[in-house]
């Protein structure tokens, strides 16, 4: 049966963040992911993933000052120990919550693209050297030009070059499907192609094309979980979508997918 990840920058938006957690293990989720930890402290994000038996799969490094438009700093040339002042952050957050993946946000392109690569593909490797002591992932992401315009990586094939590049075990690719669609479409075969392997190590699923729940729109929703099963693939998939209204009510997917598999 697949594991789903409640992404808790998404769902439960009537609540206060540090009430989703209570939220998502009601719904029956073990696991849960957001975007970023660091408005809060650390230790107390600890305790209400320990107070209701979740487990943090996946969070974000600091993408730089979101409000003014950073989108990553990873492939941004001149802003090298910004980059490691991010990931010595969210290291230290991982250890704590005892996360074990973290997304890397590139950046938009700017500039000469051979400069910008070399300096993504360094600092990819140099943050990989981090991680690697603690068992710790880093997640390259292609982010659809419509949500995010200027984004380094749109296609999947660019996030697993990219990933290819740097040449550690532990930098690996994240897939979401709703981006996936909007850019490429042809999902079976894009999941037939990337997912075998281990190289994909976390997949996101929401609605097209209105990032809401992902069985509504476009996407046959019980056919893509049924080839994310037959792949093998061990990992997490991500509930990262806007729901129409009220959260617990829209996880009727959920729901029948768990009596389904559990029949």
């Amino acid at each position: 049966m697949i594991r789903f990840a409640a992404n808790l920058s998404f769902l439960y938006p009537d609540r206060p963040f540090l009430d989703r957690f209570a939220a998502a293990a009601a719904d029956g989720f073990d696991a849960v992911e957001f975007l970023f930890p660091y408005a809060f402290e650390a230790h107390e994000l600890a305790a209400r993933l320990r107070d209701h038996g979740l487990r943090q799969v996946l969070f974000n490094v600091s993408p730089g000052d979101w409000d003014a438009g950073e989108r990553g700093l990873a492939a941004r040339p001149g802003h090298e120990a910004r980059f490691r002042e991010a990931v010595h952050q969210a290291l230290a957050y991982a250890d704590v919550l005892g996360c074990r993946q973290l997304h890397v946000m590139a950046g938009l392109r700017e500039g000469d693209p051979a400069r910008q690569h070399a300096t993504y593909s360094e600092n990819l490797a140099w943050a990989a050297a981090q991680a690697a002591p603690l068992g710790i992932d880093l997640l390259l992401e292609a982010i659809n030009p419509r949500d995010m315009p200027g984004y380094l990586l749109s296609r999947q094939q660019e996030a697993h070059d990219a990933a290819m590049a740097v040449g550690a075990p532990n930098v690996k690719v994240q897939m979401d499907l709703y981006h996936c669609q909007v850019v490429e479409g042809d999902l079976t075969m894009r999941l037939r192609e990337h997912l075998p392997g281990g190289r994909v190590a976390h997949v996101q699923i929401a609605g097209v094309p209105s990032r809401q729940e992902p069985n509504e729109g476009e996407l046959n929703l019980v056919h893509l979980l049924a080839e994310i099963e037959a792949s093998g693939f061990a990992g997490h998939v991500g509930c990262e979508y806007r729901p129409r209204g009220d959260t617990s009510a829209g996880l009727a997917w959920l729901r029948r997918y768990r009596a389904d598999a559990g029949s």
